[in-house]
């Protein structure tokens, strides 16, 4: 059975790189212009004047449907999760370099979290 095989370090490993995948589709900056094509800018003015800008995904055709794949973290992460362990599955060493380096990526990023808490930044 392939759950026997795959251990729980493989498991936490590929855990923390759809983690951290999932997050740089779905909220860095680095990939916004990626996901734009996809979205609408919505423009919303508070009784104050300020204004808000907000995403909202396409609303019809193919690029609906990424819009509102890339609106969902929760979606995302399962179709991330899919294609990295097809990765791991490959046996490819490219993607073995590609999945611990996404799972340090995502530790360094929880460790930033928790330090910036701590130290109350």
């Amino acid at each position: 059975m392939l759950l026997h095989d795959i251990g729980i370090t493989v498991l936490l490993i590929l855990g923390l790189a759809a983690f951290r995948l999932t997050r740089l589709i779905v909220f860095d900056k680095i990939t916004e212009p990626m996901r734009r094509p996809f979205f609408n800018e919505v423009e919303e003015k508070d009784e104050e004047g300020n204004v808000t800008v907000y995403l909202v995904p396409k609303e019809r055709g193919i690029r609906g449907w990424i819009g509102e794949l890339l609106a969902c973290y929760w979606c995302t992460g399962v179709w991330m999760s899919l294609l990295l362990f097809g990765l791991y599955m490959s046996k490819w060493p490219a993607g073995e370099f590609i999945i611990l380096i996404l799972a340090i990526a995502a530790i360094a990023s929880i460790l930033e979290v928790l330090v910036t808490k701590w130290l109350g930044d």
